[in-house]
């Protein structure tokens, strides 16, 4: 077993993360709540359940879907990936979480699940897992991505989150795409 998957995932998705729509999530319930430990669990938890959901319908498509054309299409998904990942993401009032009596964990483990849910970070999950074949690497680099660029959010919050150059940011995750889509491409 390599490591490959797992280092390829983790930093993928830690600088995809980065003003994404589940970071400025992380933002909002760290400003709100104020309280880091049932924030954080609550991110972890909610990005490991889908983010293993995610690897393994990867794992599924890319058993079930062989051949060069599979190669075709993983190498154009990530090219796309890398176009989406130039379009700065908005957080809508509508996907304001509220905390009705629950828990803050709950609430987080609620909100972040279904933000996450058609993310382009879980969708280039299910494209590393059909790439890799790994369900529990991609699953956990994907997940450690996750946190290395929520956990300085909710711990810093908006004072720094307004500090970081975002299009740079937006920029580098977009050229990481890229080169895994060109990766695929010419390496099959």
């Amino acid at each position: 077993m390599t490591l490959q998957p797992f280092l390829v995932s983790t930093g993928l998705v830690a600088i995809a993360e980065i003003g994404d729509k589940t970071q400025l999530l992380a933002l909002l319930l760290a400003a709100r709540f104020r309280k880091p430990a049932p924030i954080l669990a609550g991110i972890l938890v909610a990005t490991v359940a889908n983010h293993l959901l995610a690897a393994a319908a990867g794992v599924a498509a890319g058993a079930v879907l062989q051949g060069p054309w599979m190669r075709w299409g993983l190498g154009a998904a990530f090219l796309v990936f890398a176009a989406w990942a130039l379009i700065p993401d908005k957080f809508e009032d509508k996907d304001n979480p509220r905390d009705r009596g629950g828990s803050i964990f709950l609430t987080t483990l609620v909100a972040f699940f279904f933000v996450e849910m058609g993310d382009k970070t879980q969708v280039a999950t299910v494209a590393l897992a059909a790439r890799f074949h790994e369900v529990w690497m991609v699953a956990a680099g994907t997940t450690l991505g996750m946190m290395l660029a929520n956990t300085p959010v909710v711990f810093l919050g908006e004072a720094t989150a307004g500090r970081l150059p975002l299009k740079l940011i937006r920029l580098l995750a977009a050229a990481s795409f890229a080169a895994i889509g060109v990766w695929i491409l010419v390496t099959g």
